[in-house]
């Protein structure tokens, strides 16, 4: 049954970002930050985790999962280590995702040469 949340949950969520490109007339980047936000919002009142309960794979792949870990991190160095956790926090549980988007982009572009 995880399995139909997580498509149910994860193909929501794509519609939508379709939705907001196509009747909002919103760019990609204006719709992923939307998105980054959204999460942010959810985890800090509490909600997201219970939705990775219930959807699994359909709320930690999509982009709103970049805001959940942002604000997680966050408030738990924020409970650990006081307001300087605040920003050490979000370093620390995203870094490895921003490591392998800046490691793969700079590959992908030594590879692949645009067209003119």
């Amino acid at each position: 049954m995880i399995y139909l949340w997580a498509f149910i949950v994860g193909g929501a969520i794509c519609v939508i970002g379709q939705l907001m490109f196509d009747v909002g007339k919103l760019t990609p980047a204006h719709t992923m930050s939307t998105f980054v936000v959204v999460g942010a919002i959810i985890d800090g009142f509490g909600w997201y985790e219970p939705l990775i309960d219930f959807a699994g794979a359909g709320m930690t792949v999509p982009i709103t999962s970049f805001g959940n870990s942002l604000v997680h991190g966050a408030l738990t160095e924020l409970q650990t280590t006081g307001w300087i956790g605040v920003i050490s926090g979000i370093f620390k549980v995203t870094s490895a995702g921003i490591s392998a988007a800046i490691i793969f982009s700079f590959l992908a572009a030594l590879i692949i040469r645009p067209k003119g």
